[in-house]
């Protein structure tokens, strides 16, 4: 087994440092687009995956990890041998875990997972995203924004938006602070366009959220004693 999967490593150092970032990023695009359709029901949000000495670790994240595991872990397995199989990994050499998600209401994909539900099952879009964003906001976010697309009343298709709190657009600050999720939602009268963004509230133990401060967050500090004199 150890041969096989050095072969392997052998053959991923030969290629060039672009197409290896390439198969990487296809090699999550293809887990992620596979998790997402099987475990939408248990709470997905999202994949890690880790590449040791040894084996190819890959967390994925869910706010119903047991769902996720099946019964005496036979659901994981399953999706292990589907990997394996599909990329053809020898035996052993794949480890799926699961995470259980910290804060789900922080969590876009989640969320657009939930507002896709809440849509399927007859609710009104109106009602349905200020939802979804109320419990966002109670979850200590600093800001939400809900947008469905297409048509949702008559045979217009239109945009409707709804935000809350503080939100970022552009930017590397966007990318650190702001999660984001898109699904398509199948209604009878055609497809819409569900589309969840998070603000993450600053977090010095980036737990909860990104450890970095904003660009624009300015600390002052005390001054110091009588015995410092400024020049």
């Amino acid at each position: 087994r150890e041969s096989e999967l050095k072969l392997c490593k052998m053959s991923a150092l030969n290629i060039s440092k672009k197409r290896k970032f390439v198969a990487d990023g296809v090699f999550y695009s293809e887990l992620n687009e596979l998790f997402s359709r099987q475990l939408a029901e248990d709470g997905y949000a999202g994949l890690e995956v880790r590449v040791t000495s040894a084996t190819i670790e890959i967390i994925i994240k869910a706010t119903r990890t047991q769902d996720v595991l099946g019964e005496k872990g036979q659901r994981i397995r399953e999706l292990t041998s589907v990997v394996q199989k599909r990329f053809n990994f020898p035996d052993g050499a794949v480890e799926i875990f699961a995470d259980r998600v910290a804060n789900r209401g922080l969590n876009a994909q989640t969320q657009a997972e939930s507002l896709k539900y809440k849509l399927l099952g007859g609710l009104a879009v109106r009602r349905a995203c200020y939802g979804v964003l109320r419990f966002v906001m109670e979850s200590g976010a600093k800001g939400a924004e809900v947008s469905v697309s297409g048509k949702v009343r008559g045979q217009r298709a239109k945009t409707q938006k709804f935000a809350d709190g503080y939100m970022i657009k552009t930017g590397h600050t966007y990318e650190e602070y702001v999660d984001t999720a898109v699904r398509h939602v199948m209604m009878r009268q055609g497809v819409l366009g569900v589309k969840v963004a998070i603000m993450l509230p600053h977090d010095p133990k980036g737990i909860m959220g990104p450890k970095a401060l904003l660009a624009d967050v300015i600390t002052i500090l005390e001054p110091k004693g009588d015995d410092y004199r400024g020049y």
